[in-house]
């Protein structure tokens, strides 16, 4: 399982890759390795406003739907169209397959983010719950 450094991460699978004032959102690795097979990616509406933690968009896979959080409080400017036609990619690369970017109305958000040894911490206490 990868957990590249320079990214940040939710305690929900969310992974984020700021460019600017622009966030790139997409789920981990680890999330995409939970779900199995993605069938279906319901983006956001373009233009929409999130506040963290809200429900932004659901992932689904051929074993479960699963919601997606908005990690930090934005505008949504766009969505990886790909997905549309080709979910598969979230599991052929996570990192490479982000789902919406976000003009980030609250910059300071991102310092209540997990940096990657946080979040790897967060997986492996997970992995032993199971």
């Amino acid at each position: 399982m990868e957990i590249p450094q320079g990214l940040r991460y939710t305690a929900t699978h969310e992974w984020v890759r700021v460019e600017g004032e622009l966030a790139f959102v997409g789920i981990t690795d680890y999330a995409q390795e939970a779900l199995g097979d993605i069938v279906f990616v319901e983006r956001p509406p373009v233009g929409e406003t999130y506040a963290k933690g809200d429900e932004v968009a659901t992932i689904e896979s051929v074993k479960a739907a699963s919601p997606i959080y908005c990690p930090v409080s934005g505008t949504v400017t766009e969505c990886n169209a790909a997905l549309e036609k080709q979910p598969e990619l979230v599991n052929k690369g996570a990192y490479d397959a982000f789902i919406f970017a976000l003009r980030l109305s609250d910059p300071t958000e991102l310092e209540t983010l997990l940096d990657a040894a946080r979040y790897a911490e967060v997986v492996e206490s997970e992995g032993k719950k199971h």
